[in-house]
């Protein structure tokens, strides 16, 4: 082949490319227009089109069309996008990189003023130009240091311990500072155990083991992602005991998922047996007390050291109820709430609540809130009621009030409802304060009123004392989905910071159930403004093209857009928070909230029950069946019984790329002052070095903020510790800048919150590596320390 010939091909080939790009923004585009959106795309598919033709003919005026539109798609990108780094991805990186094929052809069409000399000084300027502007345009995640005054000593016992699954108070802070912001870059591994507890198949599994250990003396105590109890040596790792409860995989609900135990300690002589006890609940529903000292079982505890805490739901089947979290011992009652497996169907087994006597494992008592008659267990024969909102996450517990505190769920069909009871509305997505005397609540907080988004609360409510205007009050915050932060008396529940009751959008398919106020608080808010059209995003402009159409075709008013049939809803934020099951940090002494958060939509449908039983969706009715049994939760659930079913994209991502529709960041984590409610700092979390299109990792450092699962940990050597992103990264943060200062790569996912103890003298990081398949993260059964060199920690 001729020179000429091969320049020939060259130079029609890429005219074909820009050419059938351009022809499909002009497609697209003219699409978009007639829904209301961005006329550029239209346009520039044109200039493309006529450009790819007339390279397609060898006519050099193709070359200064291109360049043409390329000049429209800056000053576009400048007028929408402005300085933002990511923004500029879809807009500029394609278009940027087709110029510099395009000028290629400058040589070959036009060799008479241009030499590939020239071409390459030209490419190297406008290359240069380019990652210049880049750099300038990237901002590494921090800002200002606004802590600037010196912490007074704390005098911290030399081995302190993490006492419960959020240490003190649920405030995930400890006051432990010998690593600390000026030596945290030397953290090193102390040491790394392996739980032995994984799936058979790591490619297509369903754990996320999510577990934070206890530290108690010289001790570790721990679940792993299927119930097996360990205790191991603080210091070493070193496995001490193990215990099996032998939970059959078929109970494995969405996600194999143990977040922790209980340690409680009696007033029994210290000599006897199960003195000291761990208790956990089990997938299967099973609460189980082993001795601290040898993990036998605790023969005084129930039934040879467990109580089944399905008795009196009727049927059940298996996966439908699960215990993921730890119980709450408050006051000496072990409070048990349990996980119900979401949009299945109306007859779900139901979320009451019950209480056991700690030491001997009696039933005290059960709340079921539709049944206030029903002291401890139903009549004979009879069940407590179906379908009632549950609570999946971890309580917390007041022992001197005498208070457990319950961060209520939705009832058994999310998305809908029609059929809902008084108690049922009054009682789901709430902060419901019982007395463990009685069983009954003392108060209740509810943060979204007939909750028809999923927006249950996750998170753990943090404890903590209110310096008001009348003095110290008990005080408890609530964090919550939709990124509303509440700060209530936790004696009385009566709001301590303001809030107030908004309109919020009407109609969908049940405008009669929508509230037309909503409960938002003027305290803080982890919320971002609006969507708007463009904050579209794709790899290319292309991508960002069908995102923006997907964008203008959905019903989408703000946030708490009601549930349509006809066409999709956006959900902003997503089901997944806001604030999650990770829960937030207080740092007491500071004055200081840290919380790690999602900035995510979810693209839904409500789907109508003749078409979701053509599709086959059908409720769990046996082991690891059901439309949970893959995919991401709510994608497909039958919601059976419902009018309707519910199809949820979750990441709302393009079909092709697998990219996410929406800009990033996907997530970050921010500073805020406990007494005004004012951001101190925020910044994005996680790196895009896991992340690509097509599923494939790209490798890239740039904090691009990812989403994450998993919960911040806030130390009095100015440092917050924080897994929890997809970029499999432990991250040491200053908590006055918030810039990262130390990180460490993981073997698997950090879906987990670290702890902090010492024994020996020496300070310890502890962190559960167990993955999570709905963060697509690898799977895997790590617990790892770290620590100081001894020259530098003595």
């Amino acid at each position: 082949m001729s020179p000429s010939s091969s320049r020939q091909i060259v130079i029609q080939g890429l005219g074909l490319l820009i050419g059938g790009a351009g022809l499909v923004l002009l497609i697209g585009g003219a699409r978009l227009v007639t829904l209301g959106g961005s006329a550029y795309y239209a346009l520039s598919g044109l200039g493309l089109l006529v450009s790819g033709a007339l390279l397609f003919r060898r006519q050099l005026a193709g070359i200064w069309i291109y360049v043409g539109v390329f000049v429209l798609t800056l000053f576009w990108g400048i007028l929408e996008a402005g300085g933002d780094f990511w923004a500029w991805v879809p807009r500029f990186v394609s278009p940027f990189v087709l110029l510099l094929a395009v000028l290629a052809m400058l040589p070959m069409l036009d060799r008479g003023r241009w030499s590939w000399g020239k071409y390459g000084v030209l490419a190297t300027v406008l290359s240069v130009g380019f990652a210049a502007l880049g750099i300038i345009m990237y901002e590494t995640p921090g800002g200002p240091e606004r802590l600037t005054e010196n912490r007074p000593a704390v005098d911290t016992p030399g081995d302190a311990d993490w006492v419960s699954y959020g240490n003190s108070q649920a405030q995930r802070y400890s006051g432990l500072q010998q690593i600390n912001r000026s030596n945290v870059a030397k953290l090193e591994r102390a040491w790394l155990i392996h739980t032995g507890d994984l799936p058979e198949d790591t490619e297509n599994n369903s754990y996320g083991a999510e577990t934070t250990p206890l530290k108690i003396g010289n001790r570790l105590y721990l679940c792993s992602a299927t119930n097996q109890m360990m205790a191991l040596d603080a210091a070493t790792g070193e496995e001490i005991w193990h215990y099996d409860p032998n939970v059959d995989k078929n109970w494995i609900p969405y996600t194999a998922a143990c977040r922790g135990v209980v340690y409680y300690e009696s007033d029994l002589d210290a000599e006897a047996a199960c003195h000291a006890r761990v208790i956990e609940g089990t997938l299967d529903g099973r609460i189980i007390a082993v001795d601290a000292e040898t993990g036998e079982p605790c023969t005084d505890f129930g039934q040879n050291g467990e109580v089944d805490i399905k008795t009196g739901m009727g049927d059940i089947v298996p996966g439908m109820v699960s215990i993921t979290s730890p119980p709450s011992v408050v006051s000496g009652v072990i409070v048990t709430n349990h996980q119900v497996l979401d949009g299945q169907k109306l007859e779900a087994p139901s979320g009451v609540i019950k209480g056991f006597d700690v030491m001997t494992g009696e039933w005290l008592w059960s709340w079921d809130m539709t049944r206030p008659d029903i002291s401890i267990a139903p009549p004979e024969g009879d069940y407590f009621t179906r379908g009632t909102p549950n609570s999946w996450t971890v309580a917390a517990g007041d022992d001197e009030l005498g208070l457990a505190y319950i961060s209520m769920g939705n009832s058994a069909v999310d998305y809908w409802s029609g059929s809902r009871t008084e108690p049922e509305n009054t009682y789901a997505t709430s902060l419901v304060a019982l007395d463990v005397r009685t069983g009954r609540p003392s108060w209740h907080f509810q943060t979204v009123h007939k909750d028809v988004w999923d927006y249950d609360l996750g998170s753990q409510p943090s404890l903590f004392d209110f310096e008001g205007s009348e003095g110290t009050i008990p005080a408890i915050l609530i964090p919550s989905k939709q990124g509303d932060l509440y700060i209530l008396n936790r004696a009385t529940g009566e709001p301590l910071v303001d809030f107030e009751e908004r309109a919020v959008p009407q109609g969908g398919v049940e405008p009669d159930e929508r509230s037309e106020t909503q409960p938002f608080s003027r305290y803080h808010t982890l919320a971002k403004p609006p969507l708007e059209e463009k904050d579209m995003w794709g790899m290319t402009l292309i991508d960002q093209m069908f995102c923006r159409i997907q964008y203008r075709k959905a019903a989408y008013d703000g946030i708490y857009t009601p549930p349509t049939v006809d066409q999709r809803w956006i959900q902003y934020p997503g089901y997944n928070g806001g604030s999650d099951w990770g829960s937030v940090a207080i740092d007491p002494e500071r004055g200081l909230i840290i919380a790690n958060y999602n900035d995510m939509p979810n693209y839904n449908r409500l789907v109508p029950r003749e078409e979701a039983d053509r599709k086959g969706w059908a409720p769990r009715e046996e082991a690891r069946g059901g439309s949970m049994a893959h995919g991401a939760e709510g994608a497909g659930d039958p919601q059976a019984g419902a009018p309707y079913a519910i199809d949820v994209n979750a990441g709302w991502r393009m079909p092709v790329t697998g990219l996410l529709c929406k800009e990033p960041p996907y997530g970050g984590i921010r500073a805020i002052d406990l007494d005004s409610g004012e951001t101190v700092w925020d910044r994005p979390l996680g790196t895009a070095r896991k992340n690509g299109p097509f599923g494939l990792p790209t490798g890239i450092p740039l904090t691009i903020g990812t989403p994450n699962n998993g919960g911040p940990l806030v130390t009095a050597g100015d440092l917050v510790f924080v897994a929890a992103a997809t970029d499999d990264l432990i991250r040491a943060i200053d908590l006055r800048s918030g810039k990262t200062v130390w990180q460490d790569t993981l073997p698997a996912g950090g879906q987990a919150t670290p702890i902090t103890y010492s024994v020996g003298g020496r300070q310890y990081l502890v962190l559960m590596t167990g993955g999570h398949h709905f963060m697509e993260t690898p799977v895997g059964d790590q617990i790892i320390a770290w620590a100081l060199p001894d020259d530098v920690s003595n």
